[in-house]
């Protein structure tokens, strides 16, 4: 059965094409390389200068050791110059498809400078030629790094929120779950911003946006396969890589999850939203109409952009309560 496409916001279908010019609806995987190019677009990576923001922010570069056998994994902190004492730590996780993507990009600085938070990005390795478990574990190093140092940098190790967008959401929902198994640092809430969360690929929204929008199904195998090889879609796949093949999501920390009406990944967010509530979790479920995939940072001016973005910063502010 043919199923429509929901349609895209009209304020955000009128850039869809200047966005697809240089960010097509279908990624295969000879275009990996190109994806990697400092210069996309225009999402050049932003230098520590452009990070500063004219001294708003101190920036520094550290290293976590790796997880055994594997390499140091960078480390990105941006902390608000004025603020003192230990302040909450968003630990960030980029985007890019587990294939692209750097830790400069999409740093949340807009809620370090509203909140007074400390923001450390990370650098995990990538896909294809880094496959399951290596992003995660990078991430998970990264974090017990970050909450083991947290005084040193700032911070409150007793106030960590993992956040990430697309395959960051999706490796923060990963680390969220590692964390609670492995009895590793606790954070106080995940941030799942239109999170890349089932390898199966088989949902209508999946199949009903193909070919349209940002990121597709196409690109969506393109980006698990490089993850999971022969594995994806087959039974042997860990929730660590894909985190709606977990059984159990209790006991885990409340979560926001946003994700647009328009995009691949639709329903298989607002089934986690809904599989947190019935393992009796908290989740902040916000679906926004006619939202493409990562529309928010494609389209920052747009009204629905800033409501996403609005909807964010007030559930961090009702998680700390300050």
């Amino acid at each position: 059965m043919a199923m429509n496409p929901p349609p895209f916001d009209p304020e955000l279908a009128a850039q869809l094409g200047a966005i697809n010019e240089w960010l097509p609806p279908t990624i295969t995987p000879e275009m990996i390389p190109a994806g990697r190019e400092p210069h996309i677009g225009s999402l050049a990576p932003p230098t520590n200068e452009e990070l500063a923001c004219e001294g708003l922010f101190e920036v520094e570069e550290r290293a976590a050791p790796g997880p055994p056998g594997a390499p140091e994994v960078p480390l990105l902190i941006c902390r608000p110059t004025g603020v003192t004492g230990s302040r909450p730590i968003v630990y960030n996780i980029h985007g890019g498809g587990m294939v692209t993507g750097t830790p400069r990009l999409g740093i949340p600085l807009d809620w370090a400078e509203e909140l007074g938070l400390v923001v450390v990005s990370v650098e995990y390795r990538l896909a294809p030629e880094h496959p399951h478990p290596a992003p995660v574990e990078d991430c998970y190093a990264g974090l017990v790094w970050t909450a083991g140092h947290a005084k040193e940098i700032g911070g409150d190790p007793d106030r960590i929120i993992l956040a990430g967008g697309s395959a960051g959401g999706g490796l923060t929902a990963a680390l969220a779950l590692l964390a609670r198994d492995r009895k590793g640092p606790r954070a106080i809430g995940q941030m799942l911003m239109c999170p890349m969360l089932d390898d199966r690929n088989d949902t209508p929204s999946a199949h009903q946006m193909a070919g349209l929008g940002v990121w597709d199904r196409t690109s969506n195998e393109t980006g698990w396969s490089a993850l999971l090889g022969e594995a994806r879609g087959t039974a042997d796949v860990p929730p660590y890589a894909a985190p709606a093949r977990a059984d159990d999501l209790s006991g885990l920390p409340p979560a926001f999850i946003d994700v647009g009406s328009a995009e691949t990944f639709r329903d298989e967010d607002v089934a986690y939203a809904s599989r947190i509530w019935q393992a009796g979790g908290i989740a902040e479920l916000h679906v926004w109409p006619g939202g493409f995939h990562g529309f928010d940072g494609l389209v920052p001016q747009a009204a629905l952009s800033v409501d996403a973005r609005a909807a964010r910063l007030r559930w961090l502010r009702r998680l700390l309560g300050e």
